[in-house]
């Protein structure tokens, strides 16, 4: 990016990162704590769009969210309402679009009235980008973050998803409240574990070396660092006990039978998005191509060798993008989708 190629920035505001990215393919994912500090945000989002600024001039900035969720806000309204006060503050005048589940882009006034609509689109706006890699057939993404999975139904190139809502997508197992850092090891359902937050997804995987460790990251359950001891306390707390109690042999076998429940929970949900389920509404079926993204791409590859399913081609948004921009998905594809269209 230069100051002679203006771009377009987009913007991915959840409740515990924000992710910001332009078409040219720079990307950055930065912890914040939207229920905690929500009145931090507009100071937040202004700093990073000032960083941005110094790489060159932009054009305009592409909106998408999943931060209203938060329990900070009394509504969902009233969590996108603050939000888009958040980022037209940051904005300081520049043009803003704010992308919604119908595949359109709202002004801001108009995303105030559809607020519904623009509530946690941020999966459909990646569906929408992810297309262009499956444009004729069926197709599937699923992409993991650090919260969530997201699986969505592709066809010729168009998300057809049965669910537009956080809450009917739940229902319809199109998002699982499953991630590789943030899900507590309580909610993965595993039996005789402590019903505390003593641990999360984040101690499994770096006890199991999926993921690296962070000494710098202090946002676990106990406050301290994400590091490997730290995290093997965190396990055996989780078990009633301590590292004292507990080898580290045996917390890392418990932690790999943890990962494995998880990994046959995204599993399940990819062969009920493909073969349908008799309890919910029927799949798309049919001979498919599998499309990975997210933080937890690399998950998306072990539960898939789980699945047991015939998929006519894999592709990798990492592959295809770099891992941070693909870790960024949603921010990248609504700066993609605002860039190719006119101004």
């Amino acid at each position: 990016m230069n100051a002679n190629s203006p771009t377009v920035l987009g913007l991915d505001i959840g409740g515990a990162n924000i992710k910001i990215a332009c078409e040219v393919g720079r990307a950055v994912s930065i912890p914040f704590a939207l229920w905690k500090q929500p009145d931090r945000l507009p100071a937040v989002l202004a700093s990073l769009v000032e960083g941005y600024s110094k790489h060159g001039d932009f054009a305009e900035i592409a909106i998408t969210m999943t931060g209203e969720l938060c329990d900070c806000f009394a509504t969902k309204r009233e969590g996108v309402n603050r939000i888009l006060d958040a980022v037209v503050f940051a904005a300081a005048g520049k043009p803003l679009r704010v992308w919604s589940t119908a595949g359109k882009w709202l002004s801001v006034a108009d995303a105030r009235l559809s607020s519904l609509a623009v509530a946690a689109a941020n999966w459909h706006a990646l569906a929408t980008f992810a297309g262009r890699f499956a444009p004729v057939g069926k197709a599937l993404l699923v992409d993991i973050g650090s919260t969530t999975t997201d699986i969505i139904p592709l066809e010729n190139g168009v998300p057809v998803s049965k669910g537009r809502t956080d809450f009917d997508r739940l229902e319809l197992g199109e998002l699982v409240y499953l991630g590789v850092k943030r899900t507590p090891v309580m909610a993965l359902g595993v039996p005789n574990v402590c019903a505390e937050y003593f641990a999360d997804t984040r101690d499994v995987n770096i006890v199991l070396n999926h993921i690296a460790e962070v000494p710098v990251a202090i946002d676990t359950a106990d406050g301290r660092p994400a590091t490997m001891s730290y995290c093997l306390a965190r396990l055996a707390r989780m078990l009633g006990g301590d590292p004292e109690s507990h080898s580290e042999a045996s917390l890392r076998s418990t932690a790999a039978h943890w990962f494995r429940h998880s990994k046959e929970r995204i599993s399940d949900a990819i062969r009920v998005a493909v073969n349908g389920d008799a309890n919910r509404i029927e799949r798309i079926g049919g001979s498919q191509i599998l499309i990975m993204s997210g933080a937890g791409e690399w998950m998306v590859r072990k539960a898939w060798w789980g699945v047991d399913l015939e998929f006519t081609g894999r592709m990798s948004l990492a592959d295809e993008l770099d891992e941070p921009v693909s870790a960024c998905a949603p921010a990248y594809a609504v700066a993609v989708l605002a860039s190719e269209m006119p101004r």
